[in-house]
């Protein structure tokens, strides 16, 4: 056929007579990323129970606080109450944080303790109530008998499992039919039945809580785990909290705050900050000011990706599931994201009954977290 010029479109070729032009992807909009799950990576065991345990413990405390405000003379006073006694024996030498005296501790009665003021030529200072009290260490005596003995107990902890589902129903003509874009339609929902369950397991992980009555499930009773933010309740941390840095927006101060208390408060090392699109903004802003750009430089970049500090090196993940208002910190070593033995997700065929083809995705997990006081929250932040 001699060449006229024109394209297809207007030669006057008929609808029926062209080719349908059908890509074979198929694009999702959907968000379906789970940036924290990627990040805590594979668990290295399995939950054997739809209760998992763990055990938790701590060293004998070495701080407490002054329990008494009805002193005679603050700066001489050899009696004063601590809020539990227990902690100290005699022979400790103590000092109140802020201050440079040291007092050793001659009696314990119950919660009033008995010291010497202005202890090794240091000078007495005035006490105040609620300042808290360093246990720096006992001092013995020499050839004298063995101190009682004094320990913690260990804490037990659990969670318990929650199962996910989702049904794939696809007839058989549908099966049988050549599909635009796959290869067998069954294939095809169950990935996205699949996307869809991690994507609401990383969100359950994160914000997800347990039932007040019957955790663990009944024949009306819903089993749920407690998701990470329901865990936390030591190192939580509003704005506008006594001591807490001002303002509501997320800056280095807060940042740092947090992870001094964490720090101070456990030996956990902080190694993830979870934070939603926009708290993930104002911390890219932390240095933005302080940003220069050669004359010749073409791409503005705008990005941090890990934040390092005094107290720990952070990789800052991005997750859409974290509420807005809030910045989680994280000790990833002590967080894991556990199946119940042989219930990660799979698909389970069902008997058919009729003309289709039928099953169903189901998976079982629960998250462990392990000592709260190593990880920590701020809430309340700005979200515009």
């Amino acid at each position: 056929m001699a060449f006229t010029g024109k394209a297809t479109y207007s030669a006057g070729t008929t609808l029926p007579e062209v080719a349908e032009d059908v890509s074979d992807l198929i694009g999702i909009i959907s968000p379906y990323e789970t940036p924290l799950l990627d990040a805590l990576g594979d668990p290295m065991r399995e939950a054997t129970s739809t209760h998992h345990e763990w055990l938790e413990d701590e060293l004998l405390p070495n701080k407490d606080a002054i329990n008494d405000s009805t002193y005679t003379d603050p700066s001489a006073d050899t009696d004063f109450v601590v809020d539990n006694g227990s902690r100290f024996r005699i022979g400790d030498q103590i000092q109140v944080e802020g201050s440079e005296e040291l007092m050793l501790v001659t009696g314990i009665n119950s919660n009033t303790l008995t010291v010497v003021r202005g202890y090794a030529g240091t000078t007495p200072e005035n006490l105040a109530d609620n300042k808290v009290i360093n246990i720096l260490g006992n001092a013995a005596l020499e050839g004298a008998d063995k101190p009682s003995a004094r320990f913690t107990n260990r804490t037990r902890c659990g969670n318990y499992t929650q199962i996910f589902t989702a049904a794939v129903e696809v007839s058989g003509t549908d099966m049988a039919a050549s599909q635009l874009g796959l290869a067998d339609e069954l294939d095809y929902q169950k990935q996205e039945r699949l996307r869809e369950l991690i994507r609401d397991l990383e969100n359950t992980v994160l914000n997800g809580g347990k039932p007040t009555s019957t955790p663990e499930g009944s024949g009306t009773v819903r089993r749920s785990m407690k998701g990470i933010v329901q865990h936390l309740s030591m190192n939580v941390f509003h704005t506008g909290d006594t001591g807490f840095p001002t303002g509501t927006d997320l800056d280095e101060a807060k940042v740092n705050y947090v992870l001094r208390q964490i720090w101070e408060n456990s030996n956990g090392n902080v190694d993830l900050v979870i934070v939603g699109g926009f708290q993930k903004r104002k911390i890219n802003s932390f240095c933005s000011e302080s940003r220069s750009y050669g004359a010749t430089d073409t791409t503005f970049t705008d990005m941090i990706s890990i934040y390092e500090s005094d107290f720990g090196i952070c990789r800052i993940v991005t997750t859409r599931w974290m509420p807005q208002d809030a910045a989680l910190f994280l000790d990833s070593s002590r967080v894991s994201v556990l199946p119940l033995a042989g219930r990660s997700f799979h698909f389970k065929p069902l008997a058919s009954g009729g003309d289709y083809e039928c099953g169903e995705l189901i998976g079982e997990y629960t998250l462990e977290l392990k000592n709260e006081a190593a990880h920590g929250l701020i809430r309340d932040l700005s979200t515009s």
